[in-house]
């Protein structure tokens, strides 16, 4: 089994590699079309700015192969801006496409959470599953993950998997069939992180 981790130019890929390893996957950090079509799963991180990474896609065509890939059954999992690129659209300084594999919206959390709080939201915050579904299959409902975001997704409902309260209720994990994300690093997260990429990356009773 090999997992694409998708280099656009966008995300902490080496470190999300690491823990890859830590739990004995492989995995290659690549951009190269045909290892992406020929990766049992895919990987898309990010951090930054949602018009950014969303106009790197689109400039090395790697949006369309991914749409593609996804539609022909193949599993992906969005981490952090990653995930937030499955949805729709963005309301990030603008309003900007994603890739549309996800109904819901990124909205900023400014004028939504109570003003005390500060933005970005950055530390460890507990999940409240919301349904069981294959990406939390080894997650324990109030486990703790690793969160750096000031947007989260917003009518996320038709996949929404598990929330996390940081003054308001915020989406941090979604699934829907082969399209999986976590609004959290994974790969920040200590074991309960790990739990969750080997839960993506490996089908019970699979090796």
């Amino acid at each position: 089994m090999m997992i694409a981790i998708i280099d656009y130019g966008v995300g902490n890929l080496f470190s999300l590699n690491a823990s890859l390893k830590k739990i004995g996957v492989w995995a290659k950090v690549t951009s190269d079309f045909d290892e992406i079509r020929a990766a049992d799963r895919l990987i898309l991180p990010g951090v930054g700015a949602f018009a950014d990474a969303a106009e790197k896609l689109r400039l090395n065509g790697l949006d369309a192969l991914i749409k593609k890939e996804v539609s022909n059954g193949k599993e992906i999992l969005g981490i952090c801006l990653g995930m937030q690129l499955l949805f729709e659209e963005s309301y990030e300084y603008g309003t900007h496409k994603g890739l549309g594999l996800l109904k819901g919206r990124i909205v900023p959390m400014e004028g939504k959470i109570p003003s005390d709080l500060k933005i970005p939201h950055i530390g460890w915050n507990s999940l409240n599953i919301k349904k069981n579904c294959p990406l939390l299959r080894k997650t324990k409902d109030g486990d703790y993950v690793y969160f750096v975001h000031s947007f989260f997704a917003e009518d996320a409902d038709e996949s929404l998997a598990a929330t996390t309260m940081y003054g308001i209720e915020m989406t941090a994990a979604v699934q829907k069939d082969n399209v999986a994300g976590c609004q959290f690093h994974p790969e920040k997260s200590g074991e309960a992180g790990l739990d969750i990429l080997e839960a993506f990356c490996r089908k019970e009773g699979e090796k």
